[in-house]
């Protein structure tokens, strides 16, 4: 120990103390630290990860739901052999699924984007446009089943008397299963559109002007400026709108449930998985499978997300 003449502590020494006693947390701060951190990370683990352990495991079994579970048997990958195999409706909802995910990154995403950037400019009355085109992402799926039924329905909706359809000519938007799909599709994408505006709104705000700025000093356009050097900048948004899209394509269900269940043309996998475990004809291993395949599609998308952000953290 390195001391002074007189015995007591070299000044190098009592700084290195001082900034370890600075850095030390006192007792209240390490309860709110376990509070504040371990709360949410229990409500993840009981609320997300043991249901999701739990439906993997129950999708390897052949428990009736009646019996004890400690009479069931293990049976591997044969539920999932009968979902792909012998089970019809699934390829038709696997089918529906990724049209979803195509139309809503083809028509909201880029319309959402295309909004945000007319209202970046702060046009007049910019914010009751940005309320307008919010509004319908704060209504539940399923209200908006509803609203667009007026507009669909067959003797009385809106859409066939703008169109002058009547009697025979008359189409059954949600009934027909050719043309229900992407009905239902519209829909969704009119509610989807303002999510989308609100994350690029919120990243062109967060964009440094003075790129702009160096872009049109060097000539360039206002669409070369954006694609160029604005839409390169917002990568994490990018990212972020590509997980949430995927995740609202993946979870489609109120939408389709409230029109006819998920059936008749409407079949997608988030129905399929309640009809199975829920539903008359209950099947919880056959419906956990389900489950799984759409948490195994799911994981891929969050993987890449993870991956991304990480990456976003080293540099």
């Amino acid at each position: 120990m390195t001391t002074t003449s007189a015995g007591t502590p070299a000044p190098a020494q009592k700084i290195r103390k001082s900034r370890r006693k600075s850095t030390w947390l006192t007792r209240g701060d390490r309860f709110w630290l376990i509070v504040l951190g371990g709360v949410p990370a229990v409500v993840v683990v009981g609320l997300i990860w043991i249901p999701a352990l739990v439906t993997v495991g129950l999708s390897m079994t052949n428990w009736d739901g009646f019996a004890p579970l400690s009479d069931s048997k293990f049976v591997g990958l044969e539920n999932y052999r009968q979902v792909t195999t012998n089970y019809p409706p699934f390829w038709p909802a696997l089918q529906h699924n990724l049209i979803w995910l195509f139309v809503t990154f083809a028509i909201p995403t880029v319309l959402g984007m295309f909004i945000a950037v007319l209202l970046d400019r702060e046009l007049r009355f910019t914010r009751v446009y940005q309320s307008a085109f919010f509004l319908p992402v704060v209504l539940s799926l399923a209200l908006v089943g509803f609203m667009w039924q007026l507009i669909y329905s067959r003797d009385q909706g809106l859409l066939n008397a703008m169109l002058g359809l009547h009697g025979d000519r008359a189409i059954d938007w949600y009934g027909d299963s050719k043309v229900n799909l992407w009905a239902v599709l519209v829909a969704a994408s009119w509610r989807h559109t303002g999510y989308i505006m609100l994350l690029y709104l919120a990243g062109l705000k967060a964009v440094d002007p003075s790129l702009r700025e160096a872009a049109a000093m060097d000539g360039a356009s206002q669409t070369r400026t954006f694609f160029s050097v604005v839409f390169p900048v917002m990568r994490p948004i990018n990212i972020i709108v590509l997980v949430v899209t995927v995740i609202e394509s993946l979870r489609a269900f109120d939408l389709v449930y409230v029109i006819n269940k998920g059936r008749n043309g409407l079949e997608v996998i988030g129905a399929l998985v309640f009809s199975n475990i829920v539903g008359e004809g209950q099947r919880i291993p056959f419906g956990s499978a389900l489950a799984t395949i759409m948490l195994l599609i799911s994981l891929v998308f969050i993987v890449i997300y993870m991956v991304a952000i990480m990456r976003e953290e080293k540099r």
